[in-house]
């Protein structure tokens, strides 16, 4: 049985406390509403204005102990209950143990709120059994909640304190943490379902939400509840206090789930992968870049990744895909931190291909501290690719902090286009030569590749090369078996695939296209990297690489649009995968050609007149870092150097960055 207080007025001047089993409590809570019951049988619900959705299918734990008086009122209200999990770690529990614990919840998550306090359930860490002091019971009193219950390893509640609890046991290996659950109670046991706050999508970054069904078969959900004032998918926000026990390195972190990550949802792309400008969509509505007007390009195929990493502080993390820019560009016009790593650091098994020997796998983070956190635990040599799929030599990755020399600043793609960003670039450089003492050269690249040996590959033999290893693998392991099974269900007819990759397909030819072709052009870039890493980024007994280079894959501080024409004969913005005059190839193409490793680091912003709003408004400033292949884990612990400095800084959501 349970009893909790509510104060009545009695007779002239006094107050005398009734007790009444379940009643309605004085603190004013959100009712609870139902919105929507999915297809899979979990329930959407709302506290006053936020949603959430609760899995009562495979609830996290299902505690057994008598709770027929609960069970009762829990029926005549005819709902899920929202409930507090709480962990108590102390044999003697004090009210102000129980108010920093519930304060921290609060403070803490942005799933958790006072609505969740109807329902409180103190569980035990550890076997002794514990007790509530008289300043636990009367901190409880004062929550108010309409349902206690208890963990049998309490003592029994002294009759005199006037709470009226109920006790229930969790099995043994049970897996309930700490955190909100929607509760549903029976005579005999409690159900406690996790809860998801549902966002919205404002900026449309991603194809869907979804959650783990929890069925013991690593089954994901999709969530198909959708908000008729809005378009935007709503993404289901898992509470972070459910991790705060884990020990895992991704705890907490809302994407990878085997080190103890969440994820939230599968990002807007470009069809298969493939980039393309944004006005070249026509399978999805173009994800909203959240910088400057919010009318500017997310770029690449990865482009959903990188704005969302730009939109939303309940996201922690983004991963995706680099073929050719994929990661990279949308971090330049995000302002956010992305990578394309080496060659070979991430298997991409079960990942749709684009080039199997180009293919990389890197992240978006607004924090350089977490950026480095989440690489250095993701990218172990366990995840790397075979050599067979790069043709190339085994990778090594040392965790080193023996800094490069020098700098070289590519001149057939520097400076930036603005000369106040490339002020900002400047400065920048000053910084990293001052904290490693490095010195900075010139170098133009496309003349140092056209005057090597006659028998290194030159760009055009490169560009050609690695266009192979693109189109056999994705025509091979894409194209083929869609537009067959297309043309079977549909008269023989041609799938309506995006511009960007309907004529390639169309005029594939398996004669040219031959297995001797591709062989001989990932022997080809073999060529190119083993120059490449012993004449231009070349390692020292000091160094992993002796130098780095930098160069810029963004827009050089001008904004460039979503809409076409914004971009065209204006000389005041500018238009992405642009080759510089003078530059034999496409700076984006480097890495793929090189195998090399390539960040995207944020180091400011500029203002801008925008031809949307009319106004000022702010661009991010990025520039790219290439050192040599393999040498990834030294350019984190740069980062991280320069972070400790205060040379980098996180970066924020929303229309600026800084």
């Amino acid at each position: 049985m349970m009893a909790f207080p509510r104060f009545l007025p009695f007779l002239a001047n006094l107050l005398l406390r009734s007790w009444s089993v379940f009643a309605a409590p004085v603190t004013k809570r959100a009712e609870w509403k139902h919105v929507q019951t999915t297809e899979h049988g979990d329930v959407a619900f709302a506290l006053g204005n936020v949603t959430y959705l609760a899995n009562i299918q495979h609830p996290k734990a299902i505690l057994g102990g008598n709770s027929s008086s609960a069970a009762a009122a829990a029926a005549s209200g005819g709902s899920l209950v929202p409930f507090t999990v709480i962990f108590v770690e102390d044999e003697l529990v004090t009210g102000a143990y129980l108010q920093s614990v519930v304060a921290s919840y609060l403070e803490g998550d942005d799933v958790l709120s006072e609505d969740f306090l109807q329902g409180v359930y103190l569980a035990r860490n550890g076997t002794a059994t514990a007790r509530l002091d008289n300043s636990a019971l009367a901190y409880l009193g004062g929550l108010e909640p309409v349902y206690l219950f208890l963990d049998t390893g309490f003592q029994g509640v002294d009759d005199t304190s006037d709470l009226a609890v109920a006790y229930i046991n969790a099995p043994e290996g049970s897996n309930l943490t700490a955190g909100p659950y929607a509760a549903s109670i029976s005579e005999d046991s409690v159900s406690f379902g996790m809860v998801y706050r549902l966002y919205r999508d404002e900026y449309r970054d991603f194809l869907y939400g979804t959650y783990d069904s929890n069925d013991g078969e690593g089954t994901f959900y999709p969530v198909e509840i959708f908000n008729s004032r809005f378009w935007g998918p709503m993404i289901p926000v898992s509470s972070r206090i459910y991790s705060w026990s884990d020990t895992l390195p991704f705890a907490e972190y809302r994407r990878i789930v085997d080190l103890g990550g969440v994820l939230m949802g599968k990002f807007k792309l470009a069809q298969f992968a493939s980039g393309a400008n944004p006005w070249e969509w026509q399978d999805e509505h173009y994800p909203f870049n959240p910088r400057g007007d919010g009318w500017l390009t997310c770029s690449a195929s990865s482009s959903g990744g990188g704005c969302s990493i730009a939109a939303y502080d309940w996201l922690d993390f983004a991963i995706g895909s680099d073929t050719g820019s994929s990661m990279r560009r949308p971090a330049a016009v995000s302002g956010t931190f992305g990578n394309r790593p080496s060659q070979g650091m991430m298997t991409l098994e079960q990942v749709m291909p684009l080039g199997a020997a180009t293919d990389t796998a890197g992240v978006f983070s607004r924090d350089v501290r977490d950026w480095v956190h989440f690489a250095k635990h993701w990218y172990t040599p366990e995840m790397h690719q075979n050599t067979s799929i790069t043709g190339l030599s085994p990778l090594e990755t040392p965790d080193s902090y023996g800094f490069p020399k020098r700098i070289l600043y590519l001149t057939d793609y520097l400076p930036l286009a603005n000369p106040t960003a490339e002020a900002i670039l400047q400065a920048f450089i000053q910084n990293m030569t001052s904290v490693f003492g490095m010195t900075v050269e010139d170098l133009n690249l496309t003349a140092v590749v056209a005057s090597a040996p006659e028998a290194v590959p030159k760009y055009d033999a490169l560009d050609n090369a690695t266009g192979v290893l693109d189109t056999m693998t994705q025509y091979q392991q894409v194209a083929a078996p869609l537009m067959s099974a297309w043309a079977e269900k549909y008269d023989g007819r041609f799938p309506p695939i995006d511009p960007a990759r309907r004529s390639g397909w169309r005029e594939y030819n398996d004669s040219v296209y031959t297995t001797a072709l591709y062989d001989e052009s990932l022997a080809t870039k073999r060529a190119a990297v083993d120059w490449f890493e012993s004449q231009v980024l070349y390692a020292t007994p000091e160094s992993c690489s002796e130098s780095i280079m930098l160069w810029d894959i963004g827009t050089g501080g001008l904004p460039s649009y979503r809409e076409e024409a914004l971009n065209t004969n204006n000389s005041a913005a500018a238009f992405l995968a642009v080759t510089p005059l003078g530059a034999g190839i496409t700076g984006a193409s480097l890495c793929p050609i090189y195998g090399c490793v390539d960040m995207t680091i944020p180091i400011g912003q500029v203002a801008y007149f925008s031809n949307v709003t009319f106004g000022r408004e702010m661009v991010p400033v990025t520039v790219s870092v290439v050192a040599r292949r393999g040498c990834d884990f030294m350019l984190w612990n740069m980062w991280e150097r320069l972070a400790d400095e205060g040379v980098l800084r996180s970066v924020k959501r929303g229309r600026t960055a800084l």
